[in-house]
């Protein structure tokens, strides 16, 4: 299609059609983060963050914003690394923040080892980084690594595929247990959604045939409104539901911006877990297909659903989110 458009004379340079270059911030609790820019023909705009797991900051579609943006914003790779404790105080949001390699949620010791609140994985800076574009496919890859001496050997490779002509965006990963020992892991995609996507004009699109429950006896006041939003509420608690036995799809569909977002993922994430805080200020909706019950490592045992890599074996996940104007 690129090709076409050449041929025809009406294009004479790619970034006509689409944007895909490295830049750096130089200022604020930022400076230093390295960014990958996207743009696509058809309006999706993305930050690619090689400095925190190939992760993805902020994303608008057609110039509007679509993702949850929390207070910190971003911070610079030696801050997340030197405050992996503190993840309130260095949580970016963003479309995908992935948590694990080998413990998702709160923090705690697991026997003698500390695991910081939802895994270390963000603070992991990708290796190899490298980008090209191929068939009208913006492709990024990179290798994130999380090990420890006697311990460890966690190596997951990501790609990442933007359609130049879409607004679409694919993240494949492959996890390889590089260690001579089975190995517990968790991972846990968390995608956060934000206004004005989210409010209370739009609605997420469940699959009918499920199972849900609800994480905490607050959230169980929320069931039969999981789909719904509500406008902005004042140190509102948040509520999280699991949902289980279901199409590996969910949707969020705003009228009023005549937008919907579709999230799709693999097999291997049985478990959709979904963050609803309609607290002012910190109003966002989380979809985040997982393979655990984000208890944290010690309880995830304890409650026998830990998952275990076995050694050099590799396990395949992948999530896919599509933008479109209805």
């Amino acid at each position: 299609m690129m090709e076409e458009r050449f041929k025809s004379g009406y294009v004479c340079h790619p970034g006509q059609m689409y944007t895909l270059r490295r830049v750096q911030v130089d200022e604020g609790k930022a400076k230093g983060t390295g960014l990958i820019e996207v743009c696509t023909a058809d309006g999706l705009q993305l930050d690619i963050l090689p400095d925190a797991g190939l992760d993805i900051g902020q994303v608008r579609y057609k110039g509007v914003n679509m993702t949850f943006i929390s207070k910190n914003g971003y911070d610079s790779p030696a801050a997340i690394s030197a405050h992996e404790t503190e993840f309130l105080h260095t949580f970016p949001g963003g479309m995908l923040y992935t948590c694990g390699l080998r413990s998702t949620g709160g923090a705690h010791r697991d026997g003698d080892e500390w695991h910081p609140l939802h895994g270390r994985y963000h603070s992991l800076p990708a290796e190899n980084v490298c980008t090209e574009v191929s068939d009208d496919v913006i492709i990024i890859k990179g290798t994130i690594r999380e090990t420890a001496l006697f311990g460890c050997h966690l190596e997951l490779k990501r790609t990442i595929r933007i359609p130049v002509f879409g607004a679409e965006v694919t993240v494949e990963d492959q996890l390889c247990n590089r260690a001579h020992s089975p190995e517990e892991y968790t991972v846990l995609y968390h995608c956060n959604f934000g206004y004005p996507l989210v409010s209370e004009y739009a609605k997420v699109e469940l699959p009918q045939k499920r199972k849900t429950t609800p994480r905490t006896p607050f959230a169980a006041t929320g069931l039969g409104r999981e789909e719904s939003f509500d406008p902005p509420v004042a140190g509102e608690e948040e509520r999280v539901f699991f949902h289980e036995e279901m199409e590996k799809k969910a949707a969020i569909r705003n009228d009023q911006l005549h937008t919907r977002m579709t999230l799709t993922w693999s097999d291997t994430l049985p478990i959709l877990a979904h963050w609803r805080s309609m607290a002012s200020g910190d109003y966002v909706c989380g979809l985040e297909p997982t393979n655990a019950y984000i208890m944290g490592r010690k309880a995830e045992r304890e409650n026998g659903t830990l998952p275990v890599i076995q050694p050099f074996e590799t396990i395949k996940t992948s999530i896919h989110i599509q933008f479109e104007t209805i």
